[in-house]
């Protein structure tokens, strides 16, 4: 009976090809880049994001190495195919940030505000709602009456309307102030984001910072 072949060499290690097969599953997620890209020519956008028009990969490739970044294929379904020269890293970053920005994007940040408030203090209620609209956050506006100060509505009215045109340059309100039992409420939606200014606060603060909606009334029964 013939002996079976067996290889003199040492065994390969199983998980060593399990490790490799992981990392290619890793290297095969994202966008295709460098030697990944499959079309023959490219629509190149450089790192500063200007457009360099389109060239063969293998051109593009060159630049990339020339100027020490990556390819990156950044809309795939577009004829030819868009890619940018940018890190990897950093291409990574920017894009984690631009999705941060519109996911805290959609929230509603409120701000509490009372009849008789003084301008002081009015001010800087305004100067935090500046701040989120800024951010592309929503703004609720919710003036709040202690039953002693129902029976001048009209002071509640004035205040809500003095905050609503101080930012105005930076938002549009979502309806009319109106008294809804012991409250006024107004929704304020950011202007475009080409167009917003900072008038009250002078540089943007914390994006995603606390609002109002945790604050309770200590007077409430008065």
């Amino acid at each position: 009976m013939a002996t079976p072949y067996r290889p003199s060499g040492p065994r390969p290690n199983s998980s060593n090809q399990q490790n490799q097969r992981r990392d290619q599953r890793k290297e095969d997620k994202g966008p295709r880049r460098n030697d990944r890209i499959r079309a023959t020519e490219v629509r190149v956008i450089s790192p500063k994001g200007d457009m360099l028009g389109i060239m063969p990969t293998a051109k593009a490739l060159d630049l990339a190495r020339e100027i020490g970044v990556d390819l990156i294929e950044i809309a795939a379904n577009a004829q030819p195919p868009v890619c940018k020269l940018i890190e990897y890293g950093k291409f990574l970053y920017e894009e984690a940030k631009k999705h941060k920005h519109q996911k805290s994007a959609s929230k509603v940040k409120e701000i509490k505000l009372r009849p008789r408030i003084d301008v002081h203090d009015l001010m800087i209620k305004v100067r935090r709602a500046e701040n989120f609209l800024y951010h592309g956050h929503k703004v609720k506006l919710l003036l709040q009456f202690r039953y002693r100060e129902l029976e001048h509505p009209e002071i509640g009215v004035d205040t809500i309307k003095r905050a609503i045109q101080e930012l105005a340059h930076i938002s549009t309100s979502d309806n009319d102030p109106k008294r809804n039992g012991r409250a006024i409420v107004v929704g304020l939606t950011p202007v475009q984001q080409n167009r917003r200014k900072l008038v009250h606060n002078a540089a943007p603060g914390e994006e995603d910072g606390e609002d109002d909606s945790a604050e309770t009334d200590g007077d409430e029964q008065e």
